[in-house]
């Protein structure tokens, strides 16, 4: 049986599609695509779109090409639960201690300007994370 790679995409419910992609767009250091073929601008293409359609969805992407494509989709439901996945901004990897915990901090200060709200402070003297919300409540961490 052979085995093949495939690439990942992660998608997010929300409410304001494009907002939130521009938010993850800042976190990450990831870039909207071009707008669909025979559109000069994104806003072009949303008036060419139906009422209902219009901001229905976004999405943003790694400019190296290696991190995972990220789709934002609008649904009628607002945010109810604790995500059962999360996004890990890995900021402080091979970092231990104080040094960490600096290098977490710099990056939630970092975030909170653009909308994030920082949840809880996870430390025991060596490891840490810092629990973060996104501009509509979706939870991640630094790490």
């Amino acid at each position: 049986m052979s085995t093949s790679i495939r690439q990942v995409q992660v998608t997010f419910d929300c409410a304001e599609p494009e907002r939130v992609a521009r938010f993850w767009c800042e976190v990450l250091g990831y870039v909207l695509p071009q707008p669909p073929e025979g559109f000069a601008t994104w806003d072009d293409y949303q008036r060419a779109q139906p009422p209902e359609e219009r901001g229905s969805w976004f999405a943003c992407t790694d400019p190296s090409g290696v991190g995972p494509r990220l789709y934002f989709q609008r649904v009628p439901e607002g945010k109810v639960v604790k995500n059962r996945v999360h996004l890990d901004v890995r900021v402080g990897t091979g970092l231990v201690g104080e040094e960490r915990l600096a290098a977490l901090e710099a990056e939630c200060a970092r975030l909170l300007p653009l909308g994030a709200v920082r949840v809880e402070l996870l430390y025991d003297g060596i490891d840490s994370c810092i629990v973060m919300q996104d501009v509509e409540g979706n939870e991640f961490c630094l790490d």
